[in-house]
């Protein structure tokens, strides 16, 4: 029977730059334990702080964030569990009372409100990206490029359909005011993403895991 710690602890299908740069330590189950516990809450810590950041361009009143580009980082560098598990914190945390979302947003209305359909989105992309990134989408600029875009969508498929429902606004003023008016700031994620990524991995001197085999414990 699997359990919660079975879940944070066991070893993802493909090796991502968490498992490279922060190895597990093989057997010792408190010390995975441990290994997730920091990985979780430092994937949180790095989307509550990236949600402070803010700024605003002429062509819309909506102010861009760095709040995404952390989602689909985390879950990208910490692969499908402990990605969805980190953003699943940074949730409860701002459910809680934390300041933790963009301009220090708390409270459990902000789940409920025109911003809850992203939120709730963040778990779910973190977790694809992050099982995209297992199956080696981060080591090329290319796939990359792609693994941003469709974590991007996701986060928009399920967040612009409850901001006009909240809001009672039409589809195409949903779409542009939640999707659309975005896709500068996406575009510049993607290519710094497909620029980057695929760098660390080099650094890492990681050779693909396909060549390597399956990790042991699969």
């Amino acid at each position: 029977m699997t359990t919660p710690t079975d879940i944070l602890v066991r070893r993802p299908p493909a090796a991502t730059l968490a498992d490279v740069v922060i190895p597990a330590p093989g057997s010792d189950l408190a010390g995975r334990l441990l290994r997730a516990v920091v990985l979780v809450a430092g994937g949180a810590a790095l989307t509550a702080l990236s949600a402070q950041l803010s700024f605003k361009m002429p062509w819309t009143e909506v102010p861009y964030t760095g709040q995404t580009a952390a989602v689909l980082l985390v879950g990208t560098a910490l692969g499908w569990r402990l990605g969805a598990a980190s953003m699943l914190l940074y949730l409860l945390i701002g459910i809680a009372g934390g300041p933790v979302f963009s301009d220090g947003a708390h409270g459990i209305d902000q789940l409920l409100g025109y911003t809850g359909g992203y939120l709730v989105a963040f778990v779910l992309a973190a977790a694809l990206v992050g099982r995209l990134a297992e199956r080696g989408w981060d080591r090329s600029p290319a796939s990359t490029a792609a693994l941003m875009v469709v974590g991007s969508l996701l986060i928009y498929a399920i967040g612009v359909p409850v901001l006009a429902l909240v809001l009672q606004m039409t589809p195409a003023d949903a779409i542009w005011n939640g999707a659309i008016v975005f896709v500068p700031w996406d575009a510049f994620k993607v290519l710094v993403a497909a620029a980057l990524l695929p760098l660390a991995w080099r650094a890492v001197g990681r050779r693909d895991p396909a060549r390597d085999g399956p990790p042991d414990g699969d």
